[in-house]
């Protein structure tokens, strides 16, 4: 999926501009990074927000004109209102298409209702992540990496040196850390023991 947006360049800064900018629905944001200098924008806060709400908007490389400049950027942050539908502000970050980039992924999990955990077990899947760092150049980035657990069974883990990653992508680890992404949960029932209608007879 492939986004473009288009952005103005703005002179003027602090609070009360960005007040006024975002009264006339627009909102005011920063490109920065590589050997250019920041610049400050402002965009549409409609076409913002409907982005926004996609998950892949997260986890692309999107491409902003500005004032005609074209430029191919990452989404690093967005700042909303506490309550009300409302993107206050947003950072981009431009990117090489020479250079690895580090950039957060969401994670998929699919063929859970086939596992043996579930299917056979009556377990629940257990995600201990929902997303993961990955390294890689622009172009290879994935939108979402794919968790199969067709083969997980109940008590069991998949950790992060079991996904099968794209070509060209590396998951970012701590050290020699190889975290568990997701493993299958089984409640145990509590089995009361004793013969239905008898009582333990106190001790003699």
């Amino acid at each position: 999926m492939k986004f473009e947006l288009n952005a103005q360049q703005r002179t003027l800064q602090g609070s009360g501009a960005s007040r006024r900018l975002r009264h006339a629905n627009r909102v005011p944001g920063i490109v920065y990074g590589g050997t250019t200098a920041p610049t400050m924008i402002e965009l549409p806060h409609n076409d913002l927000l409907l982005a926004l709400r996609k998950e892949a908007f997260h986890s692309s490389v999107l491409t902003i004109n500005v004032d005609g400049v074209v430029e191919t950027v990452l989404l690093r942050d967005s700042q909303m209102h506490p309550y009300r539908p409302l993107v206050l502000h947003v950072d981009f970050l431009r990117v090489d298409a020479t250079h690895a980039i580090h950039q957060k992924v969401p994670l998929h999990f699919i063929n859970a209702e086939s596992s043996p955990g579930v299917k056979l077990s009556g377990g629940n899947v257990s995600p201990a992540m929902v997303e993961i760092e990955v390294s890689c150049l622009p172009q290879d980035l994935p939108v979402f990496i794919e968790v199969d657990l067709k083969d997980l069974e109940a008590g069991h883990t998949i950790h992060v040196s079991q996904i099968v990653f794209p070509k060209g992508v590396k998951p970012i680890t701590h050290g020699n850390d190889d975290p568990v992404v997701v493993s299958i949960s089984v409640k145990k029932a509590v089995v009361a023991e004793g013969v239905e209608g008898e009582e333990a007879a106190p001790a003699a």
